[in-house]
């Protein structure tokens, strides 16, 4: 156990042309969906919404996952620009402006919640999670077709079977929340790898930093 490493209790096996691939042979693919603000739409507007919300999730003969990260949004970036914009200003007025703005902004971040902790600015991020099990490519009996094998790494013709089989489920996903008003993107090997870094880092990923990713594993 003292020679094991952080993979062996990990399910993914690994990331490919953007999908993830787990050990049991399964694959997932993995949807960025953009939020909106719901509250600011008419009555007319809500309804419509909902009705193709409700219309998509009817429509689904498959299992979906809807994630939701929560994340301390990193603002230091951004009150050095205002340092700078305050310091580079001509007129006495704007550079009062500029510097009371930014005080707001700290004292925003900065202020003591009644529980003692500090306040913060949470950014979050919507993310649909497709799946595809490669018991889905079994045949029926009689068929005639190979049957995959149970147990294994997939080879490369299963692997992209798979990948085309789920790569329609994401469209068809896609398709059902872009009806509703929402933008969708699917996510790639290099922002899936990201992804998952930070979620496991979230510290380093909060001050926006991310590891280099060689080269070769980004397919």
């Amino acid at each position: 156990m003292a020679n094991a490493s952080t993979q062996q209790f990990l399910e993914i096996e690994e990331i490919k042309e953007g999908t993830l691939v787990l050990k049991d042979r399964s694959m997932r693919g993995i949807l960025m969906v953009n939020s909106q603000n719901f509250a600011l739409k008419s009555d007319e507007e809500q309804q419509a919404t909902i009705f193709q919300f409700q219309n998509f999730l009817n429509s689904l003969d498959f299992s979906l996952q809807i994630v939701v990260q929560s994340r301390r949004l990193n603002l230091t970036g951004y009150l050095e620009y205002l340092k700078s914009l305050e310091a580079n200003q001509g007129s006495k007025l704007l550079k009062e402006q500029t510097a009371s703005y930014r005080e707001f902004v700290e004292q925003l971040i900065g202020s003591a919640s009644p529980q003692g902790r500090q306040g913060t600015i949470m950014a979050k991020a919507f993310f649909v999670v497709i799946p595809f099990s490669w018991l889905e490519t079994i045949p029926a009996e009689g068929q005639g077709l190979r049957k995959p094998k149970l147990g294994g790494k997939l080879s490369e013709e299963e692997f992209q079977r798979m990948k085309n089989q789920l790569w329609q489920r994401m469209e068809f996903v896609a398709l059902g929340l872009r009806r509703a008003g929402l933008q969708v993107v699917p996510l790639s090997s290099e922002e899936m790898i990201e992804l998952f870094w930070s979620w496991h880092h979230p510290a380093e990923a909060e001050v926006g930093y991310y590891p280099e990713i060689p080269p070769e594993i980004l397919k």
